[in-house]
């Protein structure tokens, strides 16, 4: 799943992330925020540039939404990288590229190393 244009209300619960297989990123924020709209070309072309084959949720934030408490969000975008529902790496108010670009391919990374891990040794 490549880049998501659009901020949606919750549409996963924290059990529903905790339980998903495979890389995931939660971007948290909102579609009015000056910081959120100023990240997206950044965050767009670093999906591009790794090539990333990673499932990219946008998730409307603000108080009282459980799914950005639970992660402890405080300023946006916040996003949240991770694998097998386990945090691997997060960024706050990104503005550098090359990080965007490199936790991306770590979770892709991670995905190969999974996937070499339980595949069993030829004879």
């Amino acid at each position: 799943m490549p880049y998501t244009a659009s901020f949606t209300p919750e549409a996963l619960t924290r059990a529903e992330v905790d339980a998903r297989p495979g890389p995931l990123v939660l971007e948290f924020g909102t579609h009015w925020c000056g910081w959120c709209q100023g990240a997206q070309p950044l965050i767009q072309a670093a999906f591009s540039l790794a090539g990333a084959e990673v499932a990219h949720v946008k998730v409307e934030d603000g108080p009282g939404r459980a799914l950005g408490r639970s992660f402890g969000v405080k300023l946006w975008p916040t996003l949240v990288f991770l694998r097998d529902g386990q945090e691997m790496a997060r960024l706050v108010r990104p503005q550098d590229q090359a990080a965007l670009v490199q936790a991306l391919r770590g979770l892709q990374g991670a995905a190969a190393t999974a996937a070499d891990a339980s595949t069993p040794p030829s004879a």
